[in-house]
């Protein structure tokens, strides 16, 4: 793999403008036999996928389907079934006032789209926004991280095997070459990474009016209330905070819990962790490694302060942290300033649910927010926070839904995808009226000879 030039990024460039001037990306039988074609070699390269994720990232067999192949593959499935019929004229009503006119919606592809993605869930956060490019009818551009080079290399070989550069073009790069890409104009960009670089994103993209979609992060609070369930609380904590060693943006980042039941539920995160791992996590074949040693460094600093009350163990030739509980920790800690992506929990405790709600309130939104708590807790929490998505007595699972939205709001990103939300997102909604010819009422005309009746209808 060769790393991108300016002279390679012009070339290709050119070819898609061209090639989306045809037209030929907007016709829906296209559109659908190129999701066909996507989706053909997913299945071909699934070991090869697999294998891949494990040397970047330690993820098991079973964790790269789950939370990578899976949902791309549950994706491309439900435009195919759908895009014919999103992608229909949409009637809305048309007032009084305009009648015999008529009022629709037409979906248009935006046009060239830049997909820059994270590294880590590197093949599901490429892919499922270009399902979504496709499906709306868009030439695409698409930026791996240099983070998984054994992904990013297969994606850039099952990429140019079934795709025209012209149509989806893959390049390869750092810094440098996202600094390339964003100087060049762009009819939409897609970025998936951190609030820091969401901002540098849409500075560059402001430079030439480009929408943006960003999908961020940030500090993902889990709530646990007295009237919880501990059992089924601990075990669904545990689970999402190690999926992927915690690399993940919408991973619960820090525990409040309810004074009254944090040593019961801090016991059974801990007994969950070695059900799940075994007494070594590291032997484990299921516990996934930390990307690589910068970001194996910045944890282990943020683990100077606080008490670790179960894991903390570390071996940095193996990129290994055991998952990790550290409590007694203050706001004011570096474990509380930035959004951890590690397996580390730390723990904070309320005593009555307003304290949690007023702590979550006065940071950043978060991409998510998890509650366990009866019903009416939850909905009081719901209802006075807000964050890009959430999940009530669970964690992570309304990323799995397509037919829900994800998106974060604020510091945690903005405009969604998923399911419909994919399609709309690489989308124009061009509305246009469609007036008669065989009546032409004066009414708007000057000299506005029946100005004060028309005010009595409009």
């Amino acid at each position: 793999m060769e790393n991108l030039t300016e002279n390679r990024l012009n070339s290709i460039l050119e070819k898609q403008r061209s090639y989306f001037a045809s037209h030929e990306t907007k016709n829906i039988d296209f559109r659908i036999s190129q999701l066909k074609k996507l989706k053909a070699v997913i299945q071909k390269y699934q070991a090869e996928i697999t294998k891949a994720l494990h040397a970047d990232l330690r993820k098991s067999e079973q964790e790269a389907y789950l939370t990578e192949i899976s949902i791309v593959n549950q994706e491309i499935e439900y435009h195919l079934s759908n895009i014919r019929e999103w992608s229909q004229l949409k009637k809305v009503q048309t007032p009084i006032h305009l009648l015999p006119s008529k009022s629709r919606i037409q979906y248009e592809p935006l046009g060239i789209a830049l997909i820059i993605a994270p590294w880590n869930y590197p093949f599901q956060l490429l892919f499922n926004p270009l399902v979504g490019a496709i499906s709306a009818g868009c030439t695409t551009v698409l930026k791996p991280s240099p983070y998984t080079p054994s992904i990013a290399a297969l994606m850039d070989k099952m990429i140019k095997e079934i795709f025209d550069e012209k149509y989806v073009a893959i390049v390869q790069g750092g810094k440098e070459e996202n600094e390339l890409l964003l100087k060049k104009r762009f009819d939409i960009i897609f970025f998936t990474g951190s609030p820091m670089l969401g901002k540098v994103v849409m500075r560059a993209a402001a430079e030439h009016l480009t929408p943006v979609i960003l999908e961020l992060g940030g500090k993902s609070p889990c709530i646990v209330d007295e009237s919880a369930n501990i059992a089924i609380a601990a075990k669904r904590i545990a689970w999402s905070k190690t999926i992927n060693a915690g690399q993940t943006c919408i991973a619960p980042d820090y525990l409040m819990v309810h004074e009254s039941v944090k040593d019961e539920l801090l016991a059974k995160i801990e007994e969950e962790f070695v059900k799940m791992f075994g007494a070594d996590s590291q032997k484990s074949e299921f516990y996934p490694r930390i990307v690589n040693d910068k970001a194996l460094e910045r944890l282990k600093k943020l683990m100077q302060h606080g008490t670790i009350r179960f894991g903390g163990k570390i071996d940095e030739a193996d990129k290994f942290i055991s998952p990790t509980i550290i409590d007694n920790v203050k706001e004011d800690y570096p474990i509380m300033q930035e959004e951890i992506f590690g397996p580390l929990l730390p723990v904070l405790t309320f005593k009555n649910i307003q304290e949690s709600i007023d702590f979550v309130n006065k940071n950043e939104k978060p991409l998510a927010l998890y509650v366990y708590s009866n019903s009416k807790i939850a909905n009081e929490v719901l209802f006075k926070t807000s964050s890009g998505g959430a999940c009530v007595n669970d964690g992570l699972m309304h990323i799995a839904n397509h037919h829900l939205p994800f998106g974060g709001v604020g510091n945690s990103g903005m405009g969604g995808y998923h399911g419909h939300k994919s399609f709309l997102a690489f989308s124009n909604e061009k509305a246009f009226v469609n007036s008669s010819t065989l009546i032409d009422l004066p009414f708007k005309y000057v000299p506005f000879k029946y100005f004060n009746w028309i005010k009595k209808i409009i």
